[in-house]
This record gives structure tokens, sequence and C-alpha cells, in this order.
């Protein structure tokens, strides 16, 4: 295939950095700013709470506004990355959700129901990012990059998670919680010019490539440039997409509740200030991080070692799936923020290395659709937020305690578990 735009010759620098790596940075970056925008209200809803009165029924609510707007743009996001390309469709959802970060805390002076509707808009946002960065893979990156490529995205959801929580509690003492929002809305909307100015859809479409760099991904690639068409009753009777679904859903249930949860629980069970909650709250997602990561380079070298795709992402699935449960049946008999935390980390940590399986399998069962593929089970992973997240503040205010909640986590992961194992593929089905 001929190239759109010929690429002239990089020098320098950009010489030695393949132009895939420099879109793969800057896709992490948005999802770290995602995650910053998106964990700050954990932290600040503490304070916020005491400002305006909310019982721990109202903050779930708050919390989990975000999943509703979140549910409604995966589909759509994907599908139009697929069809017309990723690069707009990306840079269009971080300019929403950053204007919408902006503007949280004149939304919560004026009434409970604005707060409400503008972390709804800013889950609209957000809820095109994972679905277009997976369009933008699979036409970008080579077959055996795309687990580490993927797992260093998936992994910007913990650092802009470490992130938030460093900074939050520095910056609520410093120029209170407003701040935070300002801050992160505005790196959001810089980072849009510098995508919009640097990224392109395809590597056919960029100016900066090296014909040798473009033509080992063109010759290698097995997505089509543009999804004419998408088989949408295929994609409903396929089993294996079906496993995509569930893992992801059991996935992000706890991940979710945690995420969201954490300086609340710490607060609450063990009194942990606001001033060093962020502390804490930060060790379970920087084991993350780097359990993420590595999990994308062993699944890779797996597969390049004789594994079969298949094999490879179900067993990396299954020890996310038991190692995430088996701490959390323990936790509630911790009686510190240590032995909590160590808890957690653990979970959280093994629960990450489910993203070199169900969060690649996309890419392994339809690469022309990865986009509308990663739609369809981020709209069904954003469930788990919508409802999750809000029983998990009633069940504690009716409760006392996060011990159910705790249960009720490790229950799903058994079940993403076993779905996972019986209808999973490393197949090109679609």
């Amino acid at each position: 295939m001929e190239p759109l735009i010929q690429p002239s010759a990089p020098s320098g620098l950009t010489s030695r950095i393949p132009r895939r790596y420099a879109i793969v940075a800057l896709y992490f970056l948005a999802t770290v700013l995602c995650y910053i925008d998106r964990v700050s209200i954990s932290v600040a809803i503490i304070p916020l709470a005491r400002r305006f009165s909310y019982r721990a029924g109202a903050q779930g609510v708050i919390l989990s506004a975000f999943f509703w707007g979140y549910f409604c743009t995966q589909l759509a996001g994907g599908w139009m990355a697929d069809r017309f390309g990723g690069r707009r469709v990306l840079g269009a959802g971080v300019a929403v959700w950053s204007i919408a970060t902006l503007l949280t805390p004149a939304a919560a002076a004026i009434s409970f129901a604005v707060l409400f509707a503008i972390r709804v808009v800013l889950g609209l946002g957000e809820g095109v990012n994972f679905p277009a960065i997976h369009s933008l893979t699979a036409r970008w990156m080579l077959a055996t990059e795309r687990a580490r490529s993927l797992s260093l995205n998936f992994s910007g959801m913990y650092l802009g998670t470490v992130l938030a929580l460093l900074a939050s509690p520095a910056i609520i003492g410093a120029f209170g919680w407003s701040a935070l929002f300002y801050i992160s809305g505005a790196l959001g909307l810089g980072w849009v010019v510098v995508w919009m100015l640097g990224a392109a859809d395809r590597p056919e479409d960029s100016h900066r490539i090296s014909a040798s760099e473009l033509r080992r991904i063109t010759a290698s690639r097995n997505a089509e440039p543009r999804a004419a068409a998408v088989p949408w009753a295929k994609i409903a009777r396929e089993k294996a997409v079906w496993a995509i679904v569930l893992a992801h859903f059991s996935s992000n249930f706890g991940f979710n509740i945690l995420l969201l949860w954490l300086p609340t629980y710490l607060h609450h069970s063990f009194a942990v200030t606001v001033a060093r909650v962020g502390i804490y709250s930060i060790v379970p997602w920087i084991a993350s991080f780097v359990a993420v990561n590595s999990g994308g380079w062993i699944a890779d070298t797996m597969i390049l070692r004789g594994f079969s795709v298949g094999a490879t992402r179900k067993l990396m699935q299954s020890a996310a799936f038991a190692g995430g449960a088996l701490p959390l049946l323990a936790l509630p008999a911790a009686r510190s923020p240590g032995a909590a935390i160590a808890l957690i980390t653990v979970s959280a940590a093994a629960n990450g290395l489910g993203l070199a399986a169900y969060g690649v399998n996309h890419l392994d069962v339809g690469p022309t659709y990865a986009g509308v593929l990663m739609g369809i089970s981020n709209t069904i992973a954003a469930i788990p937020g919508i409802i999750g997240v809000p029983v998990a503040g009633f069940i504690v205010q009716a409760t006392g305690s996060f011990a159910a909640v705790f249960y009720l986590i490790a229950a799903v992961d058994v079940a993403g578990m076993i779905g996972y194992l019986a209808w999973a593929s490393g197949e090109r089905k679609l």
C-alpha cells in the first residue's frame, strides 16, 4: 500500500526513536491524565463531603457519577476510531474531560445535581480514551509489541492514580480542594495541543515516520487501515468476545471500588488523616504499575518463545483473578493500615496482570475492530462503576464495615476466572 503522505527522512534523535513509540508515549500520557482527573475526587470527596454534609450514600453517588457518562461513549468512540481514525477521537475526548474537570468546583458550589452532571460529562469524555487507543494500537504497533505497548498504556491508570493520591493532599492543604481540578484540567488542555500537532491516525498519515519503519509496520499489520463495516451479528455470537467482556467486567468491579473507596476505607477503618491517606493509598498502585508493565513483557516473551496466544492469555488472566481474590478474603482481619495496605497491594498488583490477557485479547480476536471490541467490553465494564461503587457505599452505611464489600469483590473475581477459562481464545475470529 502506498502511504497517503510520503514520510520524510528523520534526523538526529528522531532517527533512533521509532515513531510508533512516540505515539505510544503520547497516548500513555493521556491515560495518566485520564486517571488523575478521575481519581482526584476520591481524596477531594473527604473535605467536599464535610463542606456540603454528604453522607456515605451521597458520596458513593458522586464517586459513581463519572461512570454514567463513561458508559455512554465507549462504543461510539470505538466505532468512530476504527472507521475514521483515533487521533481526533482521542483529542476530542481529552478536551471534553479537561473542561469538565475545570468546571467541577463551580458545579459543586451550585448544587449536588450540577456536581453530579459535570462528573457525568467528565465520563463522556473519558469514555473514548481506551477504545481510541486500542484502535490506534492495532494500526501502529507490531503484533509482537502489542502486549507491552498496551500494558504500558494501561499502567498509566496506576501512575495517574499515584500522582493524584500523592499530590492531592498537599494541594488541598496548600490551596484548597478546588485547585486539584484547575491544575489537572489545564494539564489536559495542554496535552490536546501537543497531540493534535504530533499524532496521526495511521503510520501512512504521519509526516514524521521513516520509510523503513512504515514498511515494517504495514508489512506485518493484520488490521485493515479502516473498518468499512462492522460485523455486529458475528461479534454478538462470538464466545471469545464474551470471555473478554466477562473478564473486563470482573476485573473492573474490584478495581473501581478499591480505586475510589480506598482513601475513605483507610480514614473510616483506621482513622488515617486526610494528610496521610494519600501516602498509604499510593502503595497498591505503584506496585500495580510495575506488575502491569512486567505482565506485558512476560506475555510477549511467552509468545515469542512458542507459547500459544490463547494459553498465554488464559495463564495470565488466571493468575490475575486468583491473586486478586485471595488477599481480599483475609482483609477484614487486618488490624492496622499497614497490614491492610499490604493485602490490598498484593490483590491490586495481581489483578493488573490481567491487562496482558483480556486487555490485549481484543487485538487477537478482531484487530480490525479493536476499537469497537474495546468499546463493547469497556461499556459493560463500566457497569460495576455505576452499580458497584455506590452499592459499596450503601453496604458500608448499612453494616458499618467494608468486610462484605471485599468478599463480594473476591466472588466476582472467581466467576470471571471460570468464564474466561471456558470461552477465551487467542485466534483471530473476526
